[in-house]
């Protein structure tokens, strides 16, 4: 008796196989590209977030704490004060002349930076003056030099008795005055050697910035009849806005920071008239009150934050 034929099992379609096979082989792809790439970028994450990441996460609860230099071998005693370190710094009347006079130095510092360098590079773009390649290496070349090399020289340029400012002064017959010396000159000497300093670095930016714009909208506008006054504040400014908010946005953030300067040239004084923010921080860090030192760097970032805010709302593009 023939037996009955065996049930076979319904063959699977070729395509299926083929397609989870490809689709197997392209995850292994993606995973080995993505951990090919973590493998390349994991020195720098290390490095981040050790040194950078971590740090201003233990810098923000630090500002919650009364940590002091005292509590480095107990740091789990510390206890947290809530705001108390914020409130007492807007009691703090260090602090508070140190941010007018860093709320003085951006104010005044930043726009005539920002107008030096623009006149340096429209004169450099205009082909008015000869050997261009010699002045933009002249006036590039304080911001590559040291900021302490140039205070020191600053500070002797300055000195009442043996400085050359004075000593050309008296040249004319003028009896020149204690510039680091005198609690209203002082913040202003400090206020024109960083402007010297850094016009040359906004004036490459602005260079590059009036270079780009073409050439075309300057002789339709001297067709139309438009003095140069007029291509200058309706064609190169509007034009110019990303270049400038650039420009604003790094040169705010620098001087709300700036430390070296009154550092080396007057160390805050005289009677505080150069203390800026940055170096009260110092000092506080210096003297062991690490949480109030704390609240006090992250007033600044604050301060910071809402400068770069406002010169987007006035710089930025407008729809």
């Amino acid at each position: 008796m023939a037996g009955a034929p065996a049930a076979t099992a319904p063959a699977r379609p070729v395509g299926i196989d083929s397609d989870r096979s490809a689709g197997s082989v392209q995850r292994r792809q993606r995973l080995r590209r993505a951990l090919t790439g973590w493998a390349f970028s994991a020195p720098f994450t290390i490095l981040f977030l050790v040194f950078m990441a971590v740090p201003v996460v233990v810098s923000l609860v630090m500002s919650f704490t009364d940590l002091r230099s005292t509590d480095l071998r107990n740091p789990f005693a510390v206890n947290f004060v809530g705001l108390d370190n914020y409130t007492r710094l807007f009691s703090d009347d260090l602090f508070l002349r140190s941010s007018v006079n860093t709320l003085v130095f951006v104010v005044i510092g930043v726009p005539l930076t920002i107008v030096i360098a623009l006149a340096a590079a429209t004169a450099l773009n205009s082909g008015l003056l000869r050997f261009r390649a010699l002045f933009r290496v002249g006036f590039y070349l304080p911001v590559v030099t040291s900021i302490v090399a140039v205070a020191v020289v600053w500070r002797f340029l300055l000195d009442p008795e043996v400085g050359l400012v004075n000593n050309l002064l008296r040249v004319v017959g003028i009896d020149g005055p204690s510039w680091l010396f005198d609690t209203k000159l002082a913040l202003p000497s400090l206020i024109a050697m960083a402007a010297w300093r850094n016009f040359g670095f906004l004036m490459v930016i602005f260079l590059a910035g009036l270079q780009a714009i073409p050439g075309d909208l300057y002789e339709a506008a001297t067709l139309d009849g438009a003095t140069r006054w007029q291509q200058f504040r309706n064609v190169t400014l509007p034009l110019l806005r990303p270049t400038l908010l650039f420009g604003g946005v790094v040169t705010g953030i620098g001087y709300l920071q700036f430390f070296e300067e009154p550092f080396v040239m007057t160390q805050g004084g005289p009677l505080s008239s150069t203390l800026s923010v940055s170096y009260h921080i110092y000092n506080q860090f210096g003297f062991g009150n690490y949480g109030y030192a704390a609240a006090a760097s992250y007033v600044l970032f604050v301060a910071i934050v809402a400068l770069s805010v406002i010169q987007f709302r006035f710089l930025g593009e407008r729809s």
